[in-house]
């Protein structure tokens, strides 16, 4: 897969995947809505360390910069 993910997507992803975690740890968000905010996060997560998210695909959304190589 192609990245298709800048630094300040990543950034702002794990961010709020820590806060969801903290919210779910302090009881905030319980039940169904705390396992809710857990996988958001799990997927949050998961898109920031390989830099690709699978819902801009389809839209050709890009977040990072391309890089042109000089020959």
């Amino acid at each position: 897969m192609k990245k298709n993910m800048g630094s300040a997507d990543r950034i702002i992803r794990v961010i709020v995947a820590v806060v969801l975690i903290a919210l779910f740890a302090t009881n905030v968000l319980t039940g169904t809505w705390g396992m809710i905010s857990l996988v958001v996060a799990g997927i949050f997560i998961a898109t920031s360390l390989v830099s690709t998210c699978p819902l801009y695909l389809p839209f050709g959304i890009r977040t990072n910069r391309i890089r042109k190589h000089a020959n």
